[in-house]
């Protein structure tokens, strides 16, 4: 049973070092979630969050809370930009509005 977990040459150890690579890849792309979905958000929607608020976010209210969280940003983001002006209608062209008799 012991000749099972002896690893006497570095070539038997190179399928547990492989395996412990992975492992440390897997535990930073994990660790990593966070700070990506803050960078694509500042760069994507110039939105600075910090990686802390996500996983709060994510801890109280899973996934989904996370998807919510998202365009309520946006919402707030747009908000402090004020209103968008709205350009008239050139004269001569149909306007988008329609009357409806009551």
């Amino acid at each position: 049973m012991m000749s099972v977990f002896r690893i006497d040459s570095f070539s038997a150890a190179t399928p547990l070092i492989f395996a412990g690579v992975l492992l440390l890849i897997l535990v930073v792309s994990f660790r990593s979630r966070a700070v990506v979905f803050c960078q694509y958000l500042r760069t994507m929607t110039g939105i600075e969050l910090r990686p802390s608020d996500v996983r709060r976010v994510f801890r109280e209210r899973g996934k989904d809370g996370v998807r919510e969280f998202f365009p309520d940003l946006i919402t707030r983001e747009d908000l402090k930009e004020g209103p968008i002006a709205i350009p008239p209608a050139p004269a001569g062209e149909e306007s988008d509005t329609f009357l409806v008799n009551g």
